[in-house]
């Protein structure tokens, strides 16, 4: 059926899962948090997107049990929607993370996951995930 080709939508589904379409920069201010009391850190995480099409966009942070993103614990994973993201645009998101006051010292991860969607954010097109690492001291 290749002769209908031409005058059907152009396909970019198959460009923008071959390679990665996002870049995912985090900082941590502080970069660190406190054993025995209630501490904060911002996580700062700058998503560039790196396709020549517009992608609808959010970003999923999950964390482990001795850390959370409200003071009391209990939410550990938080899903901020960004909403459609140009070819080469570059959108920031601060998340906070608080430690409980039985978080042991040493290093936790937090895991990032950015997902490109299509149509809503029900339907997954790509997704790249990366690791942020917090000491608690």
């Amino acid at each position: 059926m290749k002769i209908f080709g031409p005058f059907g939508k152009k396909n970019v589904s198959e460009d923008l899962t071959k390679k990665s379409p996002y870049r995912i920069m985090t900082e941590w201010m502080p970069y660190k948090l406190y054993s025995g009391k209630k501490s904060t850190s911002s996580l700062t995480i700058k998503l560039k997107n790196m396709t020549g099409e517009a992608l609808l966009t959010s970003v999923v942070a999950e964390v482990p049990k001795q850390l959370g993103f409200d003071e009391i614990g209990l939410t550990k994973q938080k899903e901020v929607r960004l909403g459609y993201l140009a070819p080469e645009e570059e959108k920031e998101v601060r998340i906070d993370v608080y430690n409980s006051s039985g978080a042991d010292p040493g290093d936790y991860t937090v895991s990032l996951t950015a997902i490109a969607h299509y149509r809503d954010y029900g339907h997954i097109l790509n997704a790249i995930r990366k690791r942020a690492m917090i000491s608690v001291v």
